[in-house]
Formats: structure tokens, C-alpha cells, sequence
């Protein structure tokens, strides 16, 4: 069944056991759906798979801990920049070819990681990585809102906010497993992800286009930032609380191994690991039971507790003490996770189908920019001012943005 949208954008709206007019035969609906899905879970956790290895590739090539803030930061301002360059292009192009050909450039990541010899290999896998997962996090967010069933619709919208944050929860966790029971942990780890990938391929093969072709790709691929007039204010809004709550996943990703050895004095890759994976997975959970409350207060929760967590994390690392960094590290992810969800639902239905893909490059663009460039600073700065001063000052700075995104959630709350 074909319908337009208010852009005239012809929208393939598929019914159960409809054959796809552009694919001859395809799988159905839910299967897509479920496909798309796991093969977003699988990106995201092949992007938190690298964290706890980085101190492992430490300790084996003799390289400054600044370079791990680098091979951290290099993913995301390579898929910042593709964001910039091909955010929108899946509106023009339609969702499959995108996504089929990030999934293949990530599986070029996943063997450059699986045959590094040094440190270069690294960065540059990663910044393989992040030029794929820029082409498709965007896309398949907006590819499983349009492939869930009419009466999912709102589980679609609950998975591609939880997707990302529980596979980079997965990725750090079994890695870390990975790392303390194998004895080659990066050929277990990526050898699998690229494995998974060539079936997540397989499966959108045969899976329904969502949007048709239309002209304009090409002009498409120009570096812009464009958000829908009616989502605009909203946009500006969560602007402050991702910019706040990334920050501080930035945080745990980026310095969290070089926290656990430089000022825990923990070297043990499971517990690096458990670290890594505390903020996604209490994010998973809280986005999960968020789902209940209305967005606005969804994003009011979870600002407040990311405020909270960013305090205890602070307080943990200047008193030296594991286990409240824990306790800092849940509150951190559960913050994380019920303001993320809240955003998505709040901006989701405020653009068209014909749009979709580009709203969501421009939330995911303020992410990873809040995600990369913070980190790649304080990698820097630990070279002058040392870990524990650099750590302390990036806490007390996610403390402060999380105060200011709170006042600016409660005046949009108040209007």
C-alpha cells in the first residue's frame, strides 16, 4: 500500500504477508523488524567492545595513556563527520542501501581490529567504525520506528531508544569476560561481531524498503545541520541534557580504564569490563521503566539523576573509594537512559517519515560530539595537570551542565 506524506514523499506502508514491490519477495514485517534491531544492538556493541581492550593494547605496545583518548575519540569525530556529510542520505536513497553498506564497512573494522600489530591499527580501525556506525545509527533508528507494526509503534520507538545503550552494555561486558578467560580476546570478540554482520546483511536483503528513492541524494551529502521547524524547540531543549549526560558516559568510556589503573590501581580486564558496562546497562533498565512515565518527566528524572551520579562519581575518585564509583557509575547510566528515551519520544513524532533520518543524525551528531570532544580534551590536559585533577575538573564540569540542562527542562516543562 503506497501513501504520501505532506512532503509528497511516497512512504511503501507494507501489510502482513504483502509481498515487497521492490524486493520481490521479503521477509515479514516483525522479522524485519526484529533483524533491524539486533543488527543495531550488534553496532552498538561492537563500539563498546573496543573500551576495556584499550588498556590490554597498553600494556602489550608500551604507548602514552593520552593515545588511549585518542583511539577513544577518533570513532567520534569520524562519525560525527559523517553524520555532517550523510545524516539525511537514507531520505533520499532509502534505508537499505545504507545500511548494507555500513554494515560492510563495519565489517572492515571488525578484521582491521582482529590482525592489529600496533596501536595505528587500532585508531584506524576505529575510525573505520565510526564512519560506519555515523552512516547507520540514524538510519536504523528511523528504519525500526517505519518497520515496527502499526501496533508496535511504540515498542519500536522504546527499541531504538534502548538498542544503543544495551549493546554498548554488552559489548563492554563480554568483552571484559572475554579478556579475562581467553587468550585471544580480539579475535573472539570481532571475529564474531563481523560474522554476525554478514547475516544482519543477509536479512536486509530480503527485508521491505521503507521510503522510496526521490531526487535531491546527492545534494543531500552537503554538510548541513537541519532540524524541522516544529521539533526545533524541543531539539534546543535536549540539547543541554545530551550534551550533559553523554559528557558523562564520555567519561566511563573514554577514561574509564585509565581511572580503574591510574587511580584505583585495578588492572583486573573483568572488573574493566563490569566498569564500561554499569552506565549502558543501568541506562538499558531505566529506559525500560521510564517508558511508563510521560517524556517530559521521563527527561526531568533522568537529568536529576545524572546530576546526582556525576556528583557521586567526582566525590568517588578524589576519596579513592570502588565501590561508590559503582554507585556513580549506575546513577550516571540510569540518568543516561531515562532522559535518552524521554528525548526520543518526544522528538520522533515531531518529523515527518521524509525527515526522520535527519532529525535523528542531529541528536545523535550533539551526542557524539558531547561524547568524543570532552574526552579527547581530558586526554590531553592528564599530560599537564595529571588523572585525578583532570578527572576531578571533568566531573565538576558534567555536574554544572546537568544543573543548567535541569533549569532549562523545567522552564520548557513550566511554558
Amino acid at each position: 500500500m503506497l501513501s504520501t506524506n505532506p512532503n509528497n514523499t511516497t512512504i511503501i506502508e507494507k501489510m502482513p504477508g504483502e509481498k515487497s514491490r521492490r524486493a520481490g519477495w521479503a521477509l515479514p514485517p516483525m522479522a524485519s523488524f526484529i533483524g533491524a534491531a539486533l543488527a543495531l544492538v550488534g553496532i552498538t556493541f561492537a563500539s563498546g567492545a573496543p573500551s576495556p581492550l584499550f588498556v590490554v593494547y597498553q600494556q602489550e605496545w608500551h604507548f602514552p595513556a593520552w593515545i588511549l583518548t585518542v583511539a577513544f575519540a577518533i570513532y567520534a569525530i569520524t562519525l560525527i563527520t559523517t553524520l555532517l556529510f550523510a545524516g539525511s542520505f537514507s531520505d533520499y536513497l532509502g534505508r537499505r542501501p545504507i545500511l548494507i553498506g555500513a554494515l560492510l564497512t563495519e565489517i572492515v573494522s571488525m578484521l582491521l581490529f582482529v590482525f592489529a600489530s600496533d596501536i595505528s591499527w587500532i585508531i584506524l580501525a576505529r575510525a573505520v567504525q565510526g564512519i560506519a556506525t555515523g552512516a547507520a545509527t540514524s538510519t536504523f533508528t528511523a528504519a525500526i520506528v517505519e518497520l515496527a507494526p502499526e501496533r508496535h509503534k511504540k515498542f519500536g520507538a522504546l527499541i531504538g531508544s534502548t538498542a544503543p545503550i544495551g549493546g554498548l552494555a554488552l559489548g563492554a561486558i563480554v568483552t571484559g569476560m572475554a579478556i579475562q578467560f581467553s587468550q585471544a580476546p580480539s579475535l573472539l570478540i570481532f571475529g564474531f561481531l563481523a560474522a554476525m554482520f554478514v547475516l544482519s546483511i543477509a536479512v536486509l536483503v530480503f527485508s521491505i524498503e521503507t521510503v522510496e528513492r526521490r531526487p535531491g541524494a546527492l545534494a543531500s551529502l552537503k554538510p548541513r545541520l537541519s532540524v524541522p521547524v516544529q521539533a526545533r524547540r524541543e531539539f534546543i531543549g535536549s540539547s543541554f541534557v545530551l550534551t550533559a549526560t553523554w559528557m558523562l558516559a564520555g567519561l566511563f568510556f573514554g577514561l574509564g580504564p585509565s581511572i580503574l589503573r591510574g587511580i584505583f590501581h585495578i588492572e583486573d580486564g573483568l572488573i574493566n569490563g563490569f566498569l564500561v558496562a554499569v552506565p549502558p546497562t543501568a541506562g538499558t533498565v531505566t529506559s525500560l521503566l521510564s517508558s511508563r512515565l510521560t517524556p517530559r518527566r521521563a527527561i526531568l528524572l533522568g537529568t536529576v539523576v545524572a546530576l546526582v551520579g556525576a556528583a557521586i562519581t567526582t566525590v568517588s575518585v578524589l576519596v579513592g573509594w570502588f565501590p561508590l564509583l559503582v554507585l556513580g557509575a549506575i546513577g550516571s547510566g540510569a540518568g543516561f537512559g531515562a532522559s535518552f528515551s524521554g528525548i526520543l519520544r518526544t522528538l520522533g513524532p515531531l518529523a515527518v517519515p521524509s525527515r526522520r533520518a535527519e532529525l535523528f543524525a542531529g541528536i545523535y551528531l550533539v551526542n557524539y560530539l558531547a561524547l568524543g570532544a570532552p574526552a579527547l580534551a581530558a586526554g590531553i590536559l592528564i599530560g599537564f595537570f595529571g588523572l585525578l585533577a583532570t578527572v576531578t575538573g571533568y566531573g565538576i564540569l558534567v555536574v554544572l551542565a546537568a544543573a543548567v540542562s535541569l533549569g532549562v527542562q523545567l522552564r520548557l516543562a513550566r511554558s
